[in-house]
């Protein structure tokens, strides 16, 4: 009788042990659960606080992060840093390039052209839309006389194909590390050897050389393929839309 007793407690102790035991791992489950539901809502949070004022001006004015529509792409906006002809930083904390959707499936096709004939390389992005009130700081801060500064940068109240999200800065790199190709000037060059028009006699005179010109030449076909036109004074610019077509179509964005 005391045997089946002591059994009795034993096994009524080990039952009172395993419901302890399965409470305790539900619990468990419930506060990982509710873990990574703060740490899910926590990155959601940082997201948000990552895109600045600017950048979410332009997400509400329609416009798309290219790396949206072309992962296989570097961005390195120029005006975000000071590496650029003003040495100043205008765009801030914005670090993602944005232009008209239209304008970055025209500029996926260019891409996938590239990468038919040169698959080692891809787009280097220097800069898309540019808006308005970023082109105001430009034009106010050039320390030229306001009657040759369209020369420089175009005059805000007119506004440029950048201004509406059509234009696109950029040049060539390779895939796997990102260097730039040689393209005989920098960007944001201003002098003859960075102009389309002027290669011939560049050539000639040393300035540039037949290996610049052909880099060139590889990233003029592919954005011709995808609808871009160049301009002749820069190498590394290029637009969608005429200035008539563009103010047609879109909005300059503020």
């Amino acid at each position: 009788m005391i045997r089946i007793y002591h059994l009795l407690i034993f096994v009524l102790s080990f039952l009172l042990i395993i419901s302890c035991v399965k409470k305790y791992e539900s619990n468990y489950e419930l506060e990982l659960e509710d873990l990574g539901q703060e740490v899910e809502v926590g990155i959601e949070r940082e997201e948000e606080r990552l895109v600045g004022e600017l950048e979410q001006s332009l997400i509400d004015a329609g416009l798309v992060n290219i790396e949206q529509v072309i992962s296989d792409v570097f961005v390195e906006l120029k005006y975000s840093t000071t590496d650029n002809f003003f040495g100043q930083d205008v765009y801030g904390d914005l670090e993602r390039c944005y232009l008209q959707p239209v304008v970055a499936e025209m500029l996926k096709k260019s891409y996938e052209a590239l990468k038919a004939s040169h698959p080692e390389l891809t787009f280097l992005i220097y800069d898309g839309v540019r808006p308005q009130s970023v082109q105001q700081i430009l034009w106010d801060n050039l320390d030229k006389p306001d009657s040759i500064k369209p020369l420089y940068v175009a005059d805000p109240k007119v506004g440029g194909l950048h201004n509406f999200g059509v234009a696109v800065d950029l040049t060539l790199a390779y895939s796997e590390t990102g260097e730039a190709l040689d393209m005989g000037t920098g960007y944001d060059y201003f002098g003859y050897p960075a102009y389309p028009d002027r290669e011939g006699q560049m050539l000639r005179e040393g300035k540039i050389t037949q290996e610049h010109i052909a880099n060139r030449e590889i990233l003029r076909k592919v954005m011709k393929h995808g609808g871009f036109t160049g301009i002749g004074s820069e190498w590394w610019h290029f637009n969608a839309f005429s200035r008539k077509e563009a103010a047609e179509k879109f909005g300059m964005v503020k």
